[in-house]
């Protein structure tokens, strides 16, 4: 049966996973290893979608492109003609079957509601068969007032106990005690101030949580997609899931559109005013969501600098410095 996939792997794959691993790669010291297992997965990965097809008897489409930054996506066709998304999970700072094993317990725990359905998953190879859907069109596609209330909608949804997922998945304290640890040995010296105030806050954040829910770890408008409007219009896509607090979740939502928000008259207050308008319409307390947009938006954007892109790793810290 043939791959369908290209001679080469996308390209925004390939630019994409160096440039995370830089990143992963600073966080755990293990740069040459790492950088390895990119290599051996990328020159592995038309056979392991060649062996996926076969093994799951999965008929290939297309793969998608440009597709994803850490993983590869294929459409295809079950035995019975269903269409289907066929995901192979690169390593990108634990194993591909690791992150495989998260996916795959939060997908589990949803179980559709308000996330993509998983059909069949083989963790040890990084494989998840999920239900198709219309990944061209995701919540960034609709006007900016009606794209926060649809995102904030889906975000109540996957905000559950986290039930036999919580033994999978890790949770937002050991994920961020990395990124502070990045964060302390790769600031450069004129972000110190903005730096420490990261550091100061997430501690204080961490020291009295007010839940442990499962989150979905990467939450944006550009997450949500849509779906058979039968089940739901619209439902959430590639978690990194976490267990934690909902604010933490919610933070990477505040700054979604962060150019187009530059690039607005007035963008400091009406980051504020998007953030307050978030926190009270899911019931999150304000201080807690200012805390950890800040945070997450310093170590993405000291991530950015390390990784080279300065530009917008100067958005990032513009908009931490907002708040």
């Amino acid at each position: 049966m043939p791959s369908a996939l290209p001679l080469d792997p996308p390209q925004r794959l390939v630019r994409s996973l160096g440039a995370q691993h830089s990143h992963a790669d600073a966080l755990a010291g293990r740069a040459d290893s790492a950088a390895r297992a990119a290599g051996e997965w990328l020159a592995e990965l038309p056979a392991l979608l060649e062996r996926t097809l076969e093994r799951w008897e999965l008929t290939p489409e297309r793969v998608v492109a440009p597709g994803g930054r850490s993983s590869l996506m294929a459409l295809v066709r079950q035995a019975d003609g269903t269409p289907a998304a066929l995901k192979l999970l690169a390593p990108y700072g634990y194993g591909a079957g690791e992150r495989a094993e998260r996916e795959r317990a939060a997908l589990t725990r949803w179980n559709g509601w308000g996330a993509v359905r998983l059909l069949r998953a083989d963790t040890t190879a990084g494989a998840l068969l999920l239900e198709r859907l219309h990944g061209e069109m995701s919540l960034r596609s609709l006007p900016e007032a009606k794209a926060m209330l649809e995102a904030a909608s889906a975000a109540r949804r996957l905000w559950v106990s986290p039930g036999d997922a919580g033994d999978a998945v890790g949770t937002v304290a050991a994920h961020t005690a990395a990124g502070s640890a990045f964060l302390r040995r790769s600031t450069p010296e004129e972000v110190w101030p903005l730096r420490d105030e990261a550091l100061e806050l997430r501690d204080a954040l961490l020291t009295e949580p007010p839940e442990e829910v499962l989150l979905h770890g990467d939450f944006r408008q550009g997450a949500v997609l849509a779906a058979d409007a039968e089940r739901a219009p619209w439902l959430a896509a590639g978690p990194d899931p976490l267990l934690g607090e909902r604010a933490y979740d919610l933070a990477r939502l505040v700054r979604d559109r962060l150019h187009d928000l530059v690039a607005s008259p007035g963008a400091a207050s009406a980051t504020r005013r998007r953030l307050h308008k978030l926190a009270d319409s899911l019931e999150v307390d304000r201080d807690r969501l200012r805390g950890w947009s800040l945070y997450r938006a310093v170590e993405s954007g000291v991530r950015h600098l390390s990784g080279g892109n300065r530009e917008d790793g100067e958005i990032l810290l513009e908009f931490a410095g907002w708040l």
